[in-house]
């Protein structure tokens, strides 16, 4: 009997602040028709000083939660998608845990940027189709503003802040669930984006770290380059080795990194324009809380309905892309 990773259950967080780029302009040399005809981001939400990957998180846990109808007893598993969680350890999907009920739940992060959640989701879903867990929670985080050199208008003006989250739980006679991820890396790209301070290499009580970055550096042409390629090479690649066309995806859920990058992907794989989510104006490149985001967002919208197909696609720091389609 085949067991299928459902999504049962979606929730999110953004901060109340929003930042636009008439505001932007008022800190860096750049202005909104700039910004606009480059990324496509309108405005970006920002945390306060009180707000972090953990309050983000858990507001977007619990609404998946109740919107599951599934107690947070039942939950097996928390797995958290972030490269800025609140801390170098704990795990922030343990604070998650805790502050859930989910008290009868293993709880680890994964690092792996803005393609963390199709990463996260392909654990939980091997370990509910392994019967190893059958309830997960599954959330998509990143409090990238915080790492952020506000003088830096390469960079600031791109990230915002955010939280996704969904229940996936193992079900049987269904057609719903997870039909395939795929998972890529080619770690020659590592220079291309990186915060290279704060890690065990350079420490920032480290004297010898002092003049290395300490902000998050991209090489944004390089990354552009690579993305443009990556998205939709992994796109034919999930839906090849699922054994599908892609005139059987009713909606694309893409990471919201760049909106020509993100058209771009699109043209290649020969969707339409109303089969192709985008919200990069409202919040910018929310990094591993952005396809989740999406997905609620969809869901909520009336754009992803019980039964469609939906296919993902993330690439970032690592460098890491990848993949998946699911049946909603």
């Amino acid at each position: 009997m085949s067991i299928r990773a459902v999504i049962c259950g979606t929730g999110h967080s953004v901060p109340e602040k929003i930042l636009t780029n008439d505001d932007l302009s008022q800190m860096v040399d750049t202005n909104d028709e700039w910004i606009t005809q480059r990324t496509g981001i309108r405005e970006r939400r920002i945390c306060s000083s009180e707000e972090s990957c953990s309050t983000l998180s858990i507001q977007a846990a619990k609404e998946a939660i109740a919107s599951s109808g599934i107690p947070p007893q039942e939950i097996d598993l928390v797995v958290l998608a972030t490269v800025t969680g609140d801390y170098v350890f704990p795990a922030t999907a343990s604070l998650v845990q805790s502050e859930v009920g989910a008290v009868n739940a293993g709880a680890f992060d994964v690092q792996a940027a803005c393609a963390g959640f199709i990463y996260s989701l392909s654990v939980a879903e091997a370990m509910i189709k392994a019967g190893t867990i059958r309830t997960a929670l599954v959330l998509g985080v990143d409090t990238l503003s915080k790492f952020v050199d506000w003088t830096d208008r390469s960079t600031c003006v791109l990230f915002g802040d955010a939280a996704g989250a969904v229940v996936v739980r193992g079900e049987t006679d269904t057609d719903r669930g997870v039909i395939k991820t795929v998972l890529l890396s080619d770690g020659t790209g590592a220079p291309h984006i990186k915060m290279e301070v704060g890690g065990s290499k350079h420490p920032f009580q480290d004297v010898k770290s002092r003049g290395l970055g300490d902000y998050i550096y991209m090489n944004g042409a390089e990354v552009y380059r690579f993305a443009v390629n990556a998205m939709g090479d992994a796109c034919c690649k999930c839906l090849e080795e699922a054994g599908m066309d892609v005139s059987e995806v009713d909606l694309f859920v893409p990471h919201q990194a760049n909106l020509r990058i993100i058209q771009s992907a699109a043209k290649r794989l020969g969707l339409a324009d109303e089969k192709v989510f985008v919200n990069v104006d409202r919040y910018g490149n929310t990094s591993a809380g952005s396809i989740p985001l999406g997905l609620y967002e969809a869901e909520k919208s009336g754009r992803l309905k019980r039964g469609d197909v939906v296919m993902t696609v993330g690439f970032g720091a690592g460098l890491v892309w990848g993949a998946n389609v699911i049946r909603w």
